[in-house]
């Protein structure tokens, strides 16, 4: 029998004898494929990007309240672990208009947060190199914490660390200062509620001291 026509048989005879686990491993890939789209889909519509996580910079500059993205990437990316981007989606769902930070256990605050500042200090090394050979650099110490905004008319709901320089937030001004956008009145609210809570829990943010040359 011809090398050929004897591999046919014996692939006849695979599929004869898996045939009901192959035609199950295809409809669960069909089946997750059709829900992996429809949920892709109402995300869009909702405008919902749960699985990106977003570093925000916010500044009060002149009286006006400046929000600016120092990065943008997939949650696993900066969390490494499928597990833990599960976990930390779980519990941007489970935050409110009223309480935008992520409920996370306490035994698991510092890893989160230091996933984030790992991912963060990538864009300041240059920074911290020049400080440590003697060079001249500007610093000042910020304070980094988890967050899912859905208050107010926000044009996007994602995971998004915050990250603002310490003597800002605990000496946040009383009156809001301007706003570049309409929008961003949400953004002011979530900086009021974490000026609050940092006084009564600071455990729920990371201090971290950042350079630039």
């Amino acid at each position: 029998m011809p090398i050929l026509e004897q591999f046919i048989h014996t692939l006849q005879d695979y599929v004869k004898d898996h045939a009901v686990k192959l035609l199950t491993g295809l409809l669960l890939m069909a089946i997750g494929w059709f829900v992996g789209r429809k949920r892709a889909l109402a995300d869009w519509k909702k405008k919902e990007f749960l699985d990106r996580l977003n570093v925000s910079l916010n500044t009060i500059e002149s009286g006006t309240l400046k929000i600016r993205t120092l990065s943008e990437k997939r949650s696993e990316e900066v969390f490494l672990n499928s597990a833990a981007t599960d976990a930390i989606i779980r519990m941007a769902r489970r935050t409110t208009a009223e309480n935008p930070l992520l409920p996370i256990p306490t035994d698991e605050l510092w890893f989160y947060l230091n996933s984030v500042l790992n991912d963060l200090s990538e864009q300041f090394a240059d920074g911290l190199l020049k400080r440590d050979m003697g060079g001249p650099v500007k610093a000042a110490t910020y304070l980094i914490s988890l967050t899912c905004e859905s208050a107010g008319a926000m044009r996007t709901r994602k995971i998004r660390a915050m990250v603002i320089q310490k003597n800002t937030l605990v000496n946040l001004p009383e009156e809001c200062p301007k706003l570049e956008a309409t929008q961003h009145g949400t953004r002011w609210k979530t900086l009021q509620f974490l000026a609050a809570e940092y006084q009564k829990n600071p455990a729920q943010f990371l201090e971290v001291e950042l350079a630039v040359p």
